[in-house]
């Protein structure tokens, strides 16, 4: 039986043929049959390329060949013909949340008067559409645009840094609608590649892998969630590549973080970004990520961050004597990896921070107009470590259509007041706790996610007494994520 590249072949020699007849002078060459036989093919593989393109991740964009060197009507053929050059995709997450704790403001002042408490919610928590293309000869972009809970509306907000005792209504800004991402690209290499633009900071796993389908919990880890800036996001230059043997590196340079707005509740997390049209760059900082993938099935990752935060605002009062000589430099390490392997998938990592001038910092901050008058710590952590078992790879019928159904455990402890000025303190006991859940996640395809979970948070003790109440909750979701090549 003939394949359709000679059907094809067939039917254009008798349409030659006729020609040739009616002309009486046609000739085909075999460099003529042979060019035919070459377009026919790329027609052919065309029509068998799949609906669902593979996923592209931000390191590995496609690299230029030789269609530049064609005119435009063969190039508009080529890319009609398998060249993929726009890339489509994005994340987004609906979920459902009954907490049976309080969620008011002096919840942790005065615990006894909540203890019976509890709240329920339904949220959009991050909906993000992702626009790539490239533009060959190692050129491309990449684009993120986030709505965060729905996007821009007007909202009530009780404003914690004024003691609670205020409650504005205000258009959102600031995380409501976001430019998580906006870069340009060249890729040299495998080995050499220089992006510049509004890009993801790597440091720690739930940064590097935010991606919904890229946890088991319903929303995205605590810990890391809580003492970062999530998903952490500047403009900055990056020089980046991979190995042969399975490292991956990313050196980032960015402007540093904003010592005015850190807080005890959530450590450096809110000095990311900025509250202006611009951000402010009077200090920078340096951001390091490793990724090693050479042996099937595990990834080890380490990343690093560090940069000077003091006088990275506009605040002109900062120059006297008691504030001479403080840098605030922020320090951050982390090492978290991945297995997935005879149906098991086992997640892990552990990060930890210094903030040098803490304590002088908090003094400063508790006279400052624009930050945040709390405590900042000095050392703060976030560990976490999840394991799922996939039940459907013991069935093969179900292997082969590619669900998994995943049971799912996970433990962490963070506290966002680690060490205050380098010394532990009762003070503020409640930023350390420690969180357990367990659930389910089902994958009908590859792209969607349906979760569901029961968690228990256990807040720190204070002189040996609990005076503060845990927090159980239960949640679900669905989600998708997922990039196409067009």
């Amino acid at each position: 039986m003939f394949s359709k590249k000679y059907s094809y072949l067939f039917i254009v020699l008798i349409v030659s043929s006729i020609a040739a007849a009616a002309q009486d002078s046609v000739r085909v060459s075999a460099a003529d049959l042979q060019n035919l036989l070459q377009r026919i093919e790329r027609l052919e593989q065309a029509a068998q390329l799949p609906a669902d393109s593979p996923k592209m991740t931000n390191a590995e964009q496609p690299e230029a060949t030789d269609i530049e060197q064609l005119s435009p009507a063969d190039k508009a053929k080529e890319v009609g013909n398998g060249r993929h050059r726009l890339t489509i995709g994005g994340y987004g997450e609906i979920t459902a949340k009954r907490c049976f704790y309080s969620n008011k403001y002096l919840r942790y002042v005065t615990p006894e008067l909540y203890k019976n408490d509890g709240y329920g919610e339904f949220d959009l928590p991050h909906v993000v559409i992702y626009l790539g293309y490239d533009f060959g000869k190692g050129w491309s972009m990449g684009s993120e645009i986030e709505f965060e809970h729905g996007g821009p509306e007007v909202a009530m907000e009780i404003e914690e840094k004024e003691g609670g005792s205020e409650v504005e209504q205000e258009i959102e800004r600031g995380g409501e609608v976001t430019l998580e991402q906006f870069w340009l690209q060249k890729r040299f290499n495998r080995y050499a590649i220089i992006r510049a633009g509004m890009q993801v900071v790597p440091v720690g796993a739930l940064n590097a892998y935010h991606m919904p389908t890229e946890f088991f919990s319903v929303y995205r880890s605590e810990g890391e969630f809580t003492i970062l800036p999530s998903t952490w996001h500047e403009v900055a230059l990056t020089f980046m590549g991979s190995t042969s043997f399975g490292l991956k590196y990313q050196a980032m340079f960015l402007p540093g973080l904003d010592s005015d707005r850190f807080s005890r509740k959530n450590w450096v997390k809110t000095g990311a970004g900025s509250p202006y049209e611009f951000k402010l760059a009077n200090v920078y900082a340096g951001a390091l990520r490793l990724d090693y993938e050479g042996v099937r099935g595990l990834r080890l990752s380490l990343s690093g961050y560090c940069g000077n935060s003091f006088r990275n605002s506009l605040s002109n009062n900062i120059n006297g004597d008691q504030y001479k000589g403080v840098r605030g430099t922020v320090s951050i390490g982390s090492f978290d990896f991945k297995y997935a392997g005879h149906g098991v998938l086992l997640r892990g990592n552990v990060t930890y921070g210094h903030l040098g001038d803490s304590q002088l910092i908090t003094k400063y901050n508790s006279t400052s107009q624009v930050a945040n008058k709390t405590r900042v710590a000095s050392d703060a952590i976030a560990t976490g470590m999840e394991i799922g078992y996939d039940f459907f790879s013991l069935n093969e019928t179900l292997r082969q259509k590619k669900q998994r159904f995943y049971l799912f455990g996970r433990y962490e402890y963070y506290d966002s007041m680690m060490l205050y000025d380098g010394k532990s303190t009762p003070i503020n006991a409640w930023c350390g706790r420690q969180r357990a859940a367990c659930g389910l996640n089902y994958f009908p395809i590859d792209e969607v996610a349906v979760k569901a979970e029961f968690s228990y948070g256990i807040l720190n003790k204070k002189g040996g007494t609990v005076i503060f109440n845990d927090e159980p909750a239960i949640a679900v979701g669905i989600v998708y994520a997922g990039m196409f090549k067009l």
